[in-house]
């Protein structure tokens, strides 16, 4: 099953892909948004069941928004590919780098990332995002798939020289608008367990800057779920961004930002495709 989270107007709706198109109602019909829906496959499953009844749209007459629009928490990975840890001047971790975003800086695709008014050091990231399905709290790792309700696209646009301002990363990771996701929720009985082995890659202008393979995940899905479970209850729409591969635009020679005008797409094999223009913020 793939999912999006559209506005029609003031309203917002959900769809299901069906046939190539979409079909879709308004949450004022559904008597929820996606997320209300993600706690049980059953759950999920009636959605789909109603919305495969749903009148067929175009995209074009609507407006996309990201999948989980409004997650009580965006946990972020950092350092969870080799080749980045070491590009980066790290160690392997044997524990990941866990930091926030929040749902300020997320934007859907087609819409614009925004270079903010405070730097010019807007870099790219291509990940995979996990979204919470059954919330829990010290998970087994040979259950925590069950616990994922399915997968999406992310660009984890990073403000480099405010991530390093302090020793904590997070102020480079929530500037507003920064943060793209989508287009599709793709259930995880679509996909191989976890999302292992498929192709990940960032593309700006048309070149290949970033290329791996999920195999390549130092903590896998699985263990992120676990690890974050220790600490803290995991609850349905809660988003986990798994982590980069190297060709981030900061450690590359010459270095390569995001301009406004760009345009940065992040694919992922299986789950789709998310393209974002770049617009320069205006105060």
């Amino acid at each position: 099953m793939r999912f999006i989270t559209y506005a029609d107007g003031a309203e917002e709706g959900v769809a299901i892909r069906s046939d190539g198109g979409y079909r879709g109602l308004p949450v004022s019909q559904l008597g929820g948004d996606l997320q209300s829906f993600l706690h049980d496959d059953s759950a999920l499953t009636c959605l789909a069941k109603t919305l495969g009844d749903a009148p067929e749209f175009d995209l074009s007459d609507v407006e996309l928004r990201p999948p989980v629009p409004r997650p009580g928490k965006i946990l972020c990975i950092g350092l969870n590919y080799g080749a980045h840890s070491a590009e980066s001047g790290f160690e392997v971790p044997t524990y990941p780098a866990v930091f926030a975003r929040f749902a300020n800086s997320l934007v859907a695709h087609g819409g614009p990332m925004v270079r903010p008014a405070a730097s010019d050091l807007l870099d790219y990231e291509c990940e995979l995002a996990a979204v919470i399905g059954k919330g829990g709290r010290h998970i087994r790792e040979d259950a925590a798939l069950e616990h994922v309700a399915g997968y999406s696209v992310f660009n984890d646009g990073s403000v480099r020289d405010f991530q390093i301002k302090s020793q904590q990363w997070t102020m480079g990771k929530v500037f507003d608008g920064t943060g793209a996701f989508g287009p599709e929720l793709v259930t995880r009985e679509e996909l191989p367990d976890g999302c292992r082995g498929l192709g990940i890659r960032t593309i700006l202008n048309g070149e290949v800057m970033q290329e791996a393979d999920t195999t390549d995940l130092i903590f896998s899905v699985a263990r992120l779920v676990t690890l974050l479970s220790e600490a803290m209850t995991l609850s349905p729409g809660d988003v986990i961004v798994t982590g980069t591969p190297d060709g981030v635009g900061a450690l590359r020679d010459p270095q390569v930002w995001m301009q406004p005008g760009d345009e940065c797409t992040v694919e992922i094999d299986q789950i789709g495709s998310l393209t974002n223009s770049v617009v320069q913020e205006e105060v």
